[in-house]
């Protein structure tokens, strides 16, 4: 596994009530929310890089308010003609 060290002020801790610890571990939790939101992950790949269990991602999904669902409405219409 590779280490990655980020410089933070201390207040930042502070901000989200975390040890620094927990801090890491929401921040990647966000990213890879965010990642799968835009389409660049996958939730496998989101799972496996947070090392959580699909349930958990889900309920960050939740959580962040992002759904679980990466289809567009375009797409969603497309899939019900062919139909």
């Amino acid at each position: 596994m590779i280490q990655i060290q980020i410089n933070l002020p201390e207040s930042a801790f502070s901000a989200l009530r975390s040890t620094p610890d927990e801090f890491a571990q929401k921040m990647l939790i966000a990213a890879i929310v965010k990642w799968y939101e835009v389409g660049i992950i996958s939730q496998s790949k989101a799972t496996e890089i947070a090392g959580i269990s699909r349930q958990t991602f889900l309920q960050a999904l939740d959580q962040l308010e992002v759904s679980p669902f990466q289809t567009t409405v375009e797409e969603l219409i497309e899939e019900v003609n062919r139909g």
